[in-house]
């Protein structure tokens, strides 16, 4: 598999994403739902965001591996939040997740009106091998 990522400007490298990737000779594709923070019985968590943010990057990394994949070759995460400004507060979380795991990705950031039960924060992402 081969990534090429294109940039024609500076200013997203410090917010950690790129403008877009182009994938050839990709032997797979993972597609991942968005995860959440939701524990291992299915029960959502009701935490502040920081705290979901975290679990929600656990259960997007354990999917991501169990499928065989990197988390460096993930190539869109999509971000849906039902509060950007505490999203934006602990914005540091992701990005540090996503330096420590070299991801270069094309993202899009939302905010929903709401998402399922108490959650705060949806990842979803494109992965290929």
């Amino acid at each position: 598999m081969e990534k090429r990522v294109i940039n024609p400007w500076k200013w997203q490298d410090a917010r950690n994403y790129v403008q877009a990737v182009d994938v050839s000779n990709a032997k797979g594709t993972l597609y991942v739902s968005g995860q959440t923070a939701i524990d291992e019985n299915g029960i959502s968590s009701n935490a502040d965001m920081r705290t979901q943010l975290l679990k929600t990057l656990e259960n997007l990394e354990k999917v991501i591996r169990n499928a065989g994949y990197e988390l460096k070759n993930i190539v869109r995460l999509n971000v849906y939040t039902t509060d950007s400004v505490s999203l934006f507060e602990n914005f540091d979380v992701f990005q540090k997740w996503i330096q420590k795991n070299e991801i270069k990705q094309t993202s899009t950031v939302l905010e929903v009106k709401s998402l399922f039960e108490t959650l705060k924060v949806e990842l979803e992402a494109t992965v290929v091998r």
